[in-house]
C-alpha cells in the first residue's frame, strides 16, 4: 500500500473493517445465534464512525466513489436497526418484500461502494476483498435460522 495518501489508506482500512465485522457477525449468527443477536446492534452502530470517515474523505476532495460507502452504510444501518430492533419485524423467514427489498439493496450498495473503489487503488486489494465478500455471503446465507 505504499504510495497511497492518508485518505486512500483510511478508505482501505474502513472497507476491510466493514467486511471483517460482517464475517464475525455472520459467523456468530451461524454458530452462536443468541450472542450475535445481543451484539447485532453494534454492527449497525459502527456505521456512525464509517460515516465520519466518509465526511473526512469527502472534505479531502476524493472522488464520490470513495466516500459514498460510509453514507450508504449509515442508511442501511438506520433502516436495519429500525426494522430489526425497534419495530422487530420478522422479514427473513417468510420474505416480507417491503423490508427485504430495501434492506438488500442498501446492504449490497454498501458492500459494492466499499469494494469497487478498491480497484482504483490496488487490484490485489480488490481481489482479496472479493474473497472476503464470498466468505461473508456464504456465512450470511447459511446463518439464517429456519423456523
Amino acid at each position: 500500500m505504499s504510495g497511497l495518501d492518508n485518505l486512500d489508506t483510511l478508505f482501505v482500512i474502513c472497507a476491510f473493517l466493514f467486511q471483517i465485522i460482517l464475517i464475525v457477525h455472520f459467523a456468530l449468527r451461524k454458530w452462536r445465534f443468541e450472542l450475535a443477536m445481543r451484539y447485532g446492534p453494534l454492527v449497525y452502530a459502527l456505521s456512525v464512525p464509517a460515516a465520519a470517515v466518509s465526511i473526512l474523505i469527502l472534505s479531502g476532495g476524493k472522488s464520490w466513489s470513495f466516500w459514498l460507502g460510509g453514507f450508504l452504510y449509515l442508511l442501511w444501518a438506520i433502516f436495519g436497526y429500525t426494522v430489526e430492533y425497534v419495530k422487530k419485524i420478522e422479514w427473513r423467514s417468510s420474505v416480507y418484500w417491503p423490508v427485504f427489498g430495501p434492506y438488500i439493496i442498501l446492504y449490497l450498495a454498501t458492500v459494492m461502494f466499499y469494494w469497487w473503489p478498491l480497484a482504483l487503488i490496488s487490484r490485489p486489494l480488490w481481489i482479496v476483498y472479493a474473497v472476503l465478500f464470498v466468505i461473508t455471503t456464504i456465512l450470511n446465507v447459511t446463518s439464517h435460522r429456519r423456523n
